[in-house]
Parts: C-alpha cells; structure tokens; sequence
C-alpha cells in the first residue's frame, strides 16, 4: 500500500493538540479487554458443556512425561451439541440484529447535529436541486511505485468512461514514480514537508481538491498498487447516480496473482471476504484503501468534525495518528450516518505480500490500527458491531490454539493413532467449507482449500500476529510502518 516515510506515531496530533487521557488508556487496554472476554466466553462456553457430557465409559489413557492424559473417545452428547450451537447461534443472530436496528435508526434520523450524514438529512437537503453532471476526480497517493503506477494508471485509461481527473499524490518520492506518472499524462501532485504518511498526503491534496468540488463531482482514492475492474466507476456513477443518499463506495479487492504459495493464502482469504461482502449485500465492514469512491459532502463532513465528534485534527479529512486510515475514516462516516456500500460489481485486483516477513508487518499493521482505533471511538452504536467482530477473532484464536494443542498432546501421548468418527465426521464438513467458499478462486484455491491443514497453519501465523498487536499495545510499543516495494500487480488472464 502506498505510504510516506515517517514511521512512528505519538500521543500528540500534528497540530500539538494532544490525545484524551482516556484515550489513551482505552488505546492501551483495548486488546486486554476484548480478548480478556473472549477468553471468559469460552471457559464459560466450556465449563456449560462439560458440565452436561456424560463420564466416558471407556476412557482412552496416555502418558506424556510426567502428565496422566484421558480421551473419551465418544462423540459428545446431544445436550453438549445443542448448547455449543445454541449460543454460537445466539450471539451470532444477536449481532446481526442489533447491527440492522442500529443502521435503520441512523437512515431515518434527521438529526443534522448528531447524524449529519444519514441519509434522510441528505436526501432533505438535495431535495430538487440540479447539482450537475457527475464526474470523478482519482487522487493515488504514491510513494515509491515505480514498479506498480503503470499499470495502475493503465486501468484507469481503460475504464469506459474515463475518469474526469488523475492526480498522482507523490508523496517523498525518491525513485520514478512522478516521472512515470507524468508521461502517462496525468497531473501530479508533490507533497511539500509531510511527516504523515499516506494520510498527510491525502491531507494535503484534499486540501487543495475539495473546495472546488460540487455534491456531484465524486472523488476516488485508490492506492498504487492497485488495477481496477474495467466497469468499476461506471458501476460506481450509477449507484451514486441513483442514490443520493450514498456517501462512499468500496471495492471488491482480489489478490493478484503469483507469488507462490503465500500469494495463494492470501488471494483465498480475499476470496472469502469478498464472498462475505456479496452475501451481506454490500454492507460493508471496511473502505478498502484499495479503491472507494466518496462525494465530496462526507468528505467535507468529517474535515469539520474532526476534533469534536471524530478524534483528530479540525480539518483534516484523515487522521494522521492511525496505522490504518480506511478503517479509521470508515468508522468516520458511519458513527455520522453516512450510508456505504462494496457493490459485487466494483471489483479490484491488488498487491499480495511477497514474503512471511512483509505479511507479518503488514497484518501487525491491519490488527493494531483496528484495535487502535476502537479505542479512539470507544463504545458507540456504530462501532457495536467493530467491538462483536474483534469479540469474535479473540474466541477464534482460543478455539485454534485449543484444537492444535488438544492434537498434539494425543499424537505425542499415546502409541497409536485414536480415530474419532465425529470430528472426522466435523473435519469433513469444515474441508467442504473450506473449498466451497473459495471455488470462485480456481483450482489453485480449491486444491490448497482441500488440503486444509496449511491453510490452518495460515490461519495459527495470523494469531500470532494478532496476539503480538495485543501485546504491543498494552505494553505501549510504537507502532512502525514498513515500506514493501512491490513488483508490478498481475492478473490471470482468467481472472
């Protein structure tokens, strides 16, 4: 992802107003606490089953050093069983619920000071006016992309129609980027004095973009690394077109081919998210900094809010103190009601890590700015379903260590292999799970899928580094930036 050379943050904003003490207590306990109750959930989840499982008639017994291990080799009771399902369904049907009541509420509301966004408020202000003809302006914030800009830019020529406006937000660059970019023939814009990142640089060119720009004239952000689907902004003029009440519209990402088998994890969990996406309808969980398209009415919107009810600097439209801005100005726009969407048919294809070591700083990065960022908002009705997912991911860690630890102690505790038929039976249907939700991948996708256990070899890497966000966090740790420099994105012809 495109970024700037700075690489740490501190507790001061650019301007020197500092973060709330609250905040920063939030920030620094904001991990403990979702996975301190995750962890409660599931030794109450355990201590609730196991109180109901019946003593093994034939217990299966095994020796590791010094420890006297037991296995029931019997299938857990149906009592078991239905209270296992019943809450994961309980929680799961209970998340799913209050999150619509909460979206419906902030769609009908007309309170301009609390919901400036929502959108009955901006369909009443709209109302009747001629605000004219749509066009898109594309800012890609670019630092060091000599080898990704080209084909960046190369997409967007290809879109049918054009976009209005390219400007390439050369952030610090030190290699080809402008000079490529230039002969392309699109505008560029250089940074002047940012220490900020990839959120400076925005900062700096909205600045410059913004006060010109009319309740139709969209403006797209879309990262360097990063090829478009040939229909993405049609796609995204027509639902803008059709539907005023919409303040910003994300992409599809898909990873981009190669990179051997680490590209391959990776493109898969795209695939699946995207699927997600798909059947929530678009109701998105994040803009993807890979492509969003906003109007200039949010835009302006959470400059002005910043500082009063978005943390950050007064005018800024990013804040420059996250390691994750999409998901900080997502969460922006929905605690002011402003309504968005990733349509099934604004597809993008960017960058895949090309090594464990970029994939570890870039999903440090991921978790503790989401982590972070909780904190920053704390608990609100439009973070509720932020706080269940993070919930979520600490159970998942717990139940993974759990089922790998469990595996091992048997395979180093008894002489022989102990089959169990249920969660053989279990194992089967997580496998067809597996590869049922990455067919739209290819056979590459569903062959590793099949094979299952490296994908949960994948899925235990991304705890880890989940676990390391948490630590580095309550320690208080200075979270860092790192730059990947990329090879040109590709994609299958077959994509």
């Amino acid at each position: 992802m495109s970024e700037g050379t700075s690489s740490s943050r501190s507790g001061a904003d650019e301007a020197g107003t500092p973060r709330t003490t609250l905040q920063h207590r939030l920030q620094r306990t904001v991990g403990l606490v979702i996975f301190g109750t995750a962890t409660a959930g599931a030794g109450l989840l355990w201590w609730a089953v196991s109180g109901t499982s019946r003593p093994a008639d034939d217990p299966t017994d095994g020796t590791l050093g010094r420890w006297h291990l037991l296995y029931d080799p019997q299938a857990p009771t149906l009592v078991t069983l239905a209270a296992a399902t019943g809450l994961a369904l309980l929680f799961a049907a209970g998340v799913a619920l209050i999150e619509r009541r909460i979206a419906t509420l902030a769609r009908r509301s007309d309170d301009g000071t609390r919901l400036p966004l929502s959108p009955r408020r901006v369909m009443q202000e709209t109302r009747g006016v001629f605000h004219g003809p749509v066009t898109v302006t594309v800012l890609v914030p670019a630092h060091n992309e000599e080898q990704a800009i080209g084909a960046t830019l190369a997409s967007l020529r290809q879109q049918e129609p054009p976009p209005d406006r390219v400007v390439v937000v050369a952030d610090n660059c030190t290699d080809r980027t402008v000079e490529i970019a230039r002969s392309c023939g699109v505008e560029v814009f250089e940074t002047v004095g940012n220490r900020h990142k990839k959120a400076g640089a925005l900062n700096q060119a909205l600045t410059a973009l913004l006060p010109a720009q009319g309740e139709n004239d969209l403006v797209m952000v879309m990262d360097a690394d990063t090829v478009l689907d040939a229909g993405f902004i049609a796609s995204a003029v027509r639902r803008m077109t059709q539907d005023r009440g919409l303040m910003a519209i994300g992409g599809l990402f898909y990873g981009e081919d190669g990179k051997g088998l680490i590209g391959q994890f990776q493109r898969n969990e795209y695939t699946r998210y995207a699927r997600d996406l798909q059947r929530r309808r678009g109701r998105v969980f994040v803009l993807t900094g890979t492509a969003t398209v906003f109007r200039p009415r949010a835009l302006r919107t959470v400059a002005a809010e910043r500082g009063r009810m978005l943390p950050g600097v007064p005018g800024d439209v990013y804040d420059t103190l996250v390691l994750t801005e999409d998901n900080e100005i997502t969460l922006a726009l929905k605690v002011l009601g402003g309504l968005i969407v990733s349509p099934a048919e604004c597809t993008v294809v960017t960058e895949v890590m090309p090594t464990w070591r970029a994939l570890w700083a870039q999903r440090l990065r991921w978790q503790r700015g989401a982590l972070e960022n909780l904190g920053e908002y704390g608990v609100r009705p439009a973070t509720f379903r932020y706080w269940a997912q993070q919930l979520g991911i600490g159970y998942g860690v717990i139940a993974l260590f759990a089922y790998l630890l469990l595996m091992f102690l048997m395979m180093t505790s008894f002489d022989q292999w102990v089959w169990f038929p249920f969660w053989l039976g279990t194992g089967l249907v997580f496998t067809v799970e597996r590869v049922v939700t990455v067919w739209n991948g290819g056979w590459r996708a569903r062959l590793l899928a099949a094979t299952l256990f490296p994908e949960l070899i994948y899925a235990l890497y991304l705890d880890i580094v989940y676990l390391k966000g948490i630590v580095d966090m309550s320690v208080g740790r200075t979270a860092t930036w790192k730059h990947v420099v990329q090879s040109p994105t590709t994609v299958r012809a077959d994509a």
